[in-house]
């Protein structure tokens, strides 16, 4: 029998877009079928076709809802796929918040386009509609954490706690006796919610990320939100902050009830503008009434604290709007994370003109994106075919990234059973993703290779 093939249809030489393919002599597989997010050429190739024949894939795994993982499903689907999606029930959960939103924002910037006549496209159309959404939730299929299950012939798949976000794993792929690891992303030790990733399996190739591959993260430091939130409070301005919906709101909202609990900020109204992040909250808040392999022991503490959190929530379009000159100081969580779109995209062409309001970043910055254009300085920012000039306090708080750093990714990879033969090293920067190559070369001595773009190996 002929070897099983893995091809690279995304996720390399960039941070998001993740695609793999493995190809067995009867079946096809698709691990994550994720969004490209940032700079235009990256966004470009959402539109692209695919590079096989979207009704030929026997089935698609996913590692997590997060959208750079999941969120090209629905256009998968328009265009003729119909087999299941594998992940787990907390990941189809949110993976049904993650993708709905996905389309009302499409559907929402096309009309923006169209009204304001800033795009190049007549008319702009979305890359999928909610219609297109409702067709990939029906195909979802449930696996629970640790059970073998067969997706396709010959293709035996595993998935296992991996610790990022709520309902996320690793994927353990086995064709004709090849066994095939992908971390998706990887989550670290300590989080507040999360048991710690489970420990790699034996497998002849690993697939894993780079997001911080060139990088450690500082130890954490509850000062630098604490203080961004004093001053903008003593200046009379608000604090924006843009934050995923998907368990980043979460930690931050623990993080602010943890400082105002201690005293350490002023008692501020704080409102969570984000009707995904809303329901994210409601996914989270459920989960952490069952026992799960996923969750860490003893959340006594953190159930009181989301169950008690003094937030106002925001879920109609007339009370984001008015959130824009809000009256007193005060705190507002809105997706997204890295400012691409979505309400947090309106409060920043209001808030940032204002020098006594502050916008506290909150995790990484993809290039081409608004979010890492505010971390690198800039002094204007381009919102709705405008530019909107940045007088505000811009903050970048590391505490609460759920990715593994580069020691913390070579320490996971340390405690495997065996080496692999081969690691590729995807999903980051290219200075991220070679980075990581070469610490695993040198320190664990293992083959480790950053793969091209729609690159083909043999997995065997």
């Amino acid at each position: 029998m002929s070897d099983p093939i893995l091809t690279f249809l995304g996720a390399t030489g960039t941070v998001t877009g993740s695609k793999f393919l493995v190809e067995t002599p009867g079946a096809r597989l698709l691990v994550d079928a994720g969004l490209y997010q940032g700079v235009s050429d990256l966004r470009k190739r959402n539109w692209a076709p695919f590079p096989v024949r979207p009704d030929s894939l026997d089935a698609v795994v996913v590692s997590h809802a997060h959208l750079d993982h999941s969120g090209h499903l629905p256009r998968l689907v328009r265009e003729g796929f119909s087999g299941p999606i594998y992940c787990t029930a907390e990941t189809a959960a949110l993976v049904a918040i993650v993708l709905r939103d996905s389309a009302h924002l499409q559907q929402e910037d096309a009309r923006h386009a169209n009204t304001g006549g800033y795009s190049k496209h007549r008319p702009a159309l979305p890359l999928y509609d909610e219609n297109d959404v409702r067709d990939t939730l029906r195909l979802l299929c449930h696996v629970d954490f640790d059970r073998a299950v067969v997706v396709a012939p010959d293709i035996e798949v595993t998935l296992r706690p991996a610790g990022h976000i709520l309902g996320s794993s690793t994927v353990l792929v086995e064709s004709a006796e090849r066994r095939t690891l992908f971390t998706g992303d990887l989550g670290r030790p300590g989080h507040p919610i999360l048991a710690d990733p489970v420990p790699p399996v034996s497998a002849r190739t690993m697939v894993v990320e780079s997001t911080y591959g060139d990088r450690c993260h500082p130890d954490p430091d509850p000062e630098v939100l604490a203080g961004a939130i004093r001053r903008a409070a003593a200046r009379g301005g608000s604090v924006l902050i843009p934050a995923f919906a998907v368990d980043r709101t979460e930690l931050v909202l623990l993080a602010i009830h943890r400082l105002i609990d201690q005293g350490a900020i002023p008692r501020l109204p704080v409102y969570v503008d984000s009707p995904m992040a809303l329901a994210a909250l409601k996914v989270y808040r459920d989960a952490l009434g069952e026992p799960s392999v996923q969750l860490r022991d003893h959340l006594g503490e953190v159930r009181s604290a989301l169950a008690s959190l003094e937030v106002h929530a925001v879920s109609d379009t007339a009370g984001s709007m008015r959130l824009n000159q809000p009256d007193t100081p005060s705190i507002i969580v809105s997706a997204s994370g890295m400012a691409t779109g979505g309400r947090v995209v309106h409060h920043l062409a209001q808030q940032l003109p204002d020098h006594r309001n502050c916008v506290v970043l909150t995790g990484f910055q993809a290039l081409g994106t608004r979010g890492r254009q505010l971390l690198d300085g800039a002094r204007q920012v381009k919102i709705h075919g405008r530019y909107v000039p940045v007088r505000a306090e811009v903050v970048d708080v590391q505490d609460f990234s759920v990715h593994a750093d580069a020691d913390e990714m070579v320490s996971w990879l340390a405690t495997a059973p065996e080496p692999p033969e081969v690691v590729y090293v995807v999903h980051g920067e290219p200075t991220s993703s070679a980075a990581l190559a070469r610490r695993i070369h040198d320190e664990l001595g293992w083959c480790a290779v950053v793969p091209r773009p729609g690159e083909r190996v043999r997995l065997g």
